[in-house]
């Protein structure tokens, strides 16, 4: 059997966090794991000022996922050293260094150069609303998309190394009518937070688009225990914590995937629970 591998490309420290369950699920099945994070994360929130000063808090968020991607068994973690481009207009949005205002055809050679490095069987990203509409998460999905293309032609960044093809590309996402229901969750708890301004009903996939549902029920109290390294952003009582247990617990078991490219998912239903189906 060929060796498979698994890439995530994402922007921040913590964004692992969506696909934590298949990340912990391939490791322990001898998969090969890497993880490309485009910023530190420097403008993100400091959930206790004991932990982070703002002028210290890309370095620490480095070392937070360091410790998260040890617990997921995450093997390679690549950072491309982009600064952090901040929450919904503010000036960080547009400064020179940020990686929303990267130079796309820069950005996607760094991402190809490490692709080809990595050789990934799949890879996967944020789907093309960015999770909740983030705009360093909607750059890393756009520039992840040109780069799974660009990594297999020979004529493309010829200087980072031997073209590869990856089998699949997917996003890794949440199904619309979750996305809806999460919201009338937080509304039904009072909850009010940085991410109300967030139009949840409109963000995610559509159920339909939906190809993978991954049930890592198995792997929730190793997810819980990733997520906790993440200390800055992870406050125990946030306002998404007065969503019951019962139901957190419930979401977290399963996560959803739609296939982007590459090689089709045989038609059967046990193919629906693995995004290596027919590759192994």
């Amino acid at each position: 059997m060929a060796e498979l591998s698994l890439l995530g490309v994402y922007a921040h420290p913590d964004d692992e966090q969506i696909m934590s369950g298949v990340f912990a699920k391939a490791a322990a099945d001898g998969i090969r794991t890497g993880l490309i994070c485009t910023t530190r994360g420097e403008y993100g929130e400091i959930a206790d000022p004991a932990l982070a000063t703002p002028e210290n808090l890309g370095v620490v968020r480095e070392h937070e996922l360091r410790a998260a991607s040890a617990v997921l068994g995450i093997k390679y973690l690549y950072f491309l050293d982009y600064k952090d481009s901040g929450w919904f207009d503010r000036p960080e949005n547009t400064a020179p260094d940020s990686f929303n205002m990267a130079d796309p055809d820069e950005a996607t050679g760094r991402i190809v150069k490490l692709i080809r490095d990595f050789k990934p069987t799949v890879i996967i990203t944020f789907d093309p609303t960015g999770g909740y509409g983030h705009l360093d998460h909607v750059q890393v999905y756009k520039l992840t998309m040109r780069a799974f293309r660009d990594a297999a032609d020979p004529d493309r960044y010829p200087e980072a190394g031997v073209p590869w093809q990856a089998k699949r590309l997917y996003y890794c996402s949440f199904p619309r009518s979750q996305m809806r229901r999460f919201a009338e969750m937080m509304q039904e708890a009072g909850v009010e937070s940085s991410f109300s301004v967030v139009d949840f009903k409109n963000m995610g996939l559509t159920d339909e688009q939906i190809t993978n549902v991954i049930d890592v029920s198995e792997w929730v109290p190793l997810k819980e225990k990733s997520l906790e390294c993440h200390r800055t952003q992870y406050n125990p009582d946030n306002p998404l914590s007065r969503i019951p247990k019962e139901m957190q617990v419930r979401l977290r078991s399963f996560e959803h995937y739609a296939l982007a490219g590459g090689t089709s998912l045989p038609d059967t239903e046990e193919a629906r629970d693995d995004i290596f189906a027919g590759l192994r």
